[in-house]
């Protein structure tokens, strides 16, 4: 994958943040490190985020470091977009300061030049790091971290950083997919939508053949048992983290909630959320056999042998997708299966830090 392409501008040293005591080849060395990190690996717009603003940082372009500017030249935005309707930015801008605290949390032995993304711009700092820093650099991150997520709890910080820092650290692939859902600090939905259903009212005899216009259909009324419980589980995740959260069950969600309001998106294919899904890079299909997982429109792989329906099912798929929808301009997560047994395996996914590590991985 080619990078970003820069701006021939000559370096003005006076807009660049370099310390003068570390070389701009002992910068990009490093760089290269934490690109091919485990932490960066899975995500090539992280990697194109951050080679693009230390670049352009080395080469004295920070003029340049802005939200919108780097929407057009890194998410290849075009040029009417606004960065007042679209944070796309600023989430993966948080999201590649959690990937450089996980990488140098990690104390890797041959790093000698910490590369910081400081909160509120799009300037890094890059500072001489000796391996017997390493330690206090690890704790003191692990300390901010846990002050950003507990704001208010002064007195209690330091000595729940020591416990943090001592225990096992399953709960940050949590933390790294949920966190651009809070970013907002608003509660967020966690939805369900009814499953139609239909009925026989016909008035005849026992032993005719049913017809059609017999069954009507009964809106609003049932919900998967699946779905409520995959909800419930999201939901009482997002209360041991401490974030706020609406549970809301049918129709108890409108689109205008959607527009201002992050939301989860609970529900195999038939529910309503398909009218959503189907926009997304990834869908469920059920128009066509076999059933099955759809890119752009075009059916995989992903398919199962029969009806999502039919007792003797014994796979299915699932899809687990996080984007910034631009219909409503909110972060909206979708969880869903083929069947109710995808959906539920998505929820498990999503709210269990280690299989959720190994997916990240």
């Amino acid at each position: 994958m080619s990078h970003p392409s820069y701006s021939p501008l000559k370096p003005n040293p006076e807009l660049s943040r370099i310390e003068p005591a570390i070389p701009d080849a002992l910068v990009r060395e490093e760089l290269e490190r934490v690109l091919s990190s485990h932490d960066f690996q899975a995500s090539k717009l992280c990697q194109n985020f951050l080679r693009y603003v230390v670049e352009n940082t080395l080469n004295g372009h920070t003029d340049s470091l802005k939200e919108r500017t780097i929407g057009i030249e890194v998410f290849g935005k075009t040029p009417s977009y606004d960065p007042g309707e679209d944070a796309g930015v600023r989430v993966k801008a948080g999201e590649v300061r959690k990937r450089l605290r996980s990488y140098y949390s990690n104390q890797p032995a041959e790093a000698k030049v910490l590369i910081e993304l400081p909160s509120g711009t799009y300037i890094p700092e890059f500072h001489p790091l000796k391996r017997a820093e390493q330690d206090v650099l690890a704790k003191s991150w692990v300390r901010s971290w846990l002050f950003l997520t507990a704001s208010g709890v002064v007195l209690l910080g330091l000595a729940m950083s020591a416990f943090f820092w001592l225990r096992p650290h399953p709960v940050d692939s949590l933390d790294q997919f949920w966190s651009p859902v809070f970013q907002s600090h608003k509660a967020v939905f966690v939805c369900t939508a009814p499953v139609p259903v239909y009925s026989d009212v016909r008035n005849s005899g026992a032993g005719q053949p049913a017809r059609v216009e017999d069954f009507v259909l009964i809106p609003n009324r049932f919900v998967a048992v699946s779905d409520v419980n995959s909800a419930t589980q999201i939901a009482e995740m997002f209360g041991r983290m401490g974030e706020p959260y609406k549970l809301r069950i049918g129709n108890d969600v409108s689109f205008r909630d959607l527009r201002t309001t992050p939301a989860v998106l609970v529900g195999f294919s038939y529910t309503q959320w398909h009218e959503i899904g189907e926009h997304f890079r990834y869908s469920i299909d059920l128009s066509q056999r076999p059933f099955g997982v759809s890119q752009d429109g075009a059916l995989t792989q992903w398919t199962i042998k029969t009806h999502p329906d039919d007792p003797e099912l014994n796979e299915d798929y699932a899809i687990v997708s996080r984007v910034l929808y631009p219909g409503t301009n909110s972060i909206i997560v979708e969880i869903t299966g083929i069947s109710h047994y995808g959906t539920e395996a998505a929820a498990d996914l999503v709210t269990n830090p280690t299989l959720l590590q190994e997916a990240l991985r």
